[in-house]
């Protein structure tokens, strides 16, 4: 073989070695750059979807169906109260901030609105004792007082009641409850058996 082939083949398998090398540098120095983005992206390693964070809240009061629920990480109040059937026509939801950003483990409570948890109670006969006489006890007869609902003023004019005891005979019953027989008024501090004596003619329950 001629000298000037020989040369010429050997600078060929030359050529071809650097390119080969320039090759292989350029593809594992792309494959490790992948490698690093798939580590630095874990929703990558898991074919490519990020799945949000969840919290876990528990909301009660005014609730179509309280309890505990789970929403989306930096859900508000409101989706909360939504995903437990929403608000019930109680609620008084002016009092609640439906905006606020929710936290994992907090607790929502949504009040009911005034008057409508005793609406509720004198609906199911558990309304105070004091407060069901006021309205189903019957009429006084007339020329005495009724001590379970007669006012300050009322009772004042009972013979040796004076302002004082009429105040007092109020806060029994708010504390105590319904007076179930005129005798009863004898357990208000101040009203032994002779006060009671000159007024038990004068009262009806």
């Amino acid at each position: 073989m001629p000298m000037y082939r020989k040369s010429l083949l050997i600078l060929l398998l030359i050529l071809i070695a650097v390119a080969g090398g320039t090759y292989y540098g350029c593809y594992t120095q792309e494959k490790e750059a992948v490698q690093l983005d798939v580590a630095a992206n874990p929703a990558v390693q898991q074919g490519g979807t990020e799945k949000g964070a969840e919290i876990t809240v528990y909301v009660t009061g005014a609730i179509n169906k309280p309890g505990v629920v789970t929403v989306k990480e930096g859900a508000r109040t409101a989706d909360a109260v939504n995903a437990c059937g929403g608000l019930l026509p109680t609620a008084d939801a002016e009092k609640v901030n439906m905006a606020q950003v929710l936290k994992d483990g907090q607790q929502v409570r949504v009040p009911e609105k005034a008057g409508a948890e005793t609406a509720a109670a004198a609906k199911s006969g558990n309304a105070n004792p004091a407060a069901k006489s006021s309205t189903s006890s019957k009429a006084a007869p007339s020329g005495t007082v009724n001590i379970n609902t007669a006012s300050a003023e009322e009772l004042d004019t009972l013979p040796g009641i004076g302002p004082a005891m009429a105040q007092r005979i109020i806060e029994f019953r708010e504390t105590e409850g319904a007076f179930t027989a005129i005798e009863d008024i004898k357990r208000v501090k101040g009203i032994g058996e002779a006060k009671f004596e000159k007024m038990k003619d004068k009262i009806c329950i």
